[in-house]
């Protein structure tokens, strides 16, 4: 809920709602909404809530425009602007046809999950970590955490998804060194080796490519959960 900017990270005593108010309002809402040149604040206000609420989600800018009120080209380029702006990542799929048809889109995914709850109007512990989009945080601070990660290092992110159109699906692919390390994100804190499927038969259709697999999750030591899979616990990241 308070994210990772360092003043509010690391200080208790900083009022969350205030510094992201504050934050929005100056950042997103006045210099942002000057690169973009836009003159409705209720409808950028709009955008930004309906972002936020699709962080962890594959990203289709007509249906964002739609309930913006908004055309699909604004959207795209709106989205373009808090890409480059650092507030959203937009999480490429992998292309690589393992044999199945593949969805195409992005993953949209907000890079501060503090803000991402304040936009939402989520304000305490319980409907964010209880709620429908508790796994979708989840998924967005080991996507968010990777993506510091390589830029840390001063490398481009080299990190992706996979998902076929019959619902088989990765949520974090590592390309490093010409082997891919996949990631599957579980809000759970009881991992068995049900969760590892996806992973198992992502890696055999993969072939000599895939390396070892991890399941991110709420526990509080790794363990093995399959041949080439273990879980870890998500604060490892």
């Amino acid at each position: 809920m308070r994210g990772a900017y360092p003043e509010v990270r690391a200080n208790a005593a900083v009022d969350r709602m205030l510094w992201c108010n504050s934050y929005i309002q100056t950042y997103l809402e006045r210099d942002v909404r000057q690169v973009l040149r836009v003159g409705d604040l209720n409808t950028f206000e709009r955008f930004l809530r309906l972002t936020a609420a699709r962080t962890g989600q594959i990203l289709s800018y007509s249906d964002l425009a739609r309930d913006v009120g908004i055309s699909p080209p604004t959207a795209k380029h709106w989205v373009s602007v808090l890409e480059a702006s650092n507030q959203v990542y937009l999480l490429e799929p992998y292309f690589v046809n393992f044999g199945k048809r593949l969805i195409k889109s992005p993953k949209l995914y907000f890079l501060d999950t503090g803000l991402a709850a304040f936009l939402m109007g989520l304000h305490a512990p319980e409907p964010l970590l209880q709620g429908p989009s508790a796994g979708a945080f989840l998924e967005t601070v080991v996507v968010g955490a990777w993506v510091k990660a390589f830029q840390h290092r001063g490398e481009p992110p080299a990190l992706y998804y996979w998902r076929s159109r019959d619902g088989l699906e990765v949520d974090l692919i590592i390309d490093r060194n010409g082997r891919l390390y996949p990631i599957e994100v579980k809000a759970t804190s009881t991992v068995n080796p049900h969760h590892a499927a996806a992973l198992e038969r992502w890696r055999q259709l993969a072939g000599p490519t895939a390396a070892d697999g991890a399941i991110v999750a709420d526990i509080e030591k790794p363990l093995a959960v399959a041949p080439g899979i273990r879980a870890v616990p998500w604060w490892w990241v």
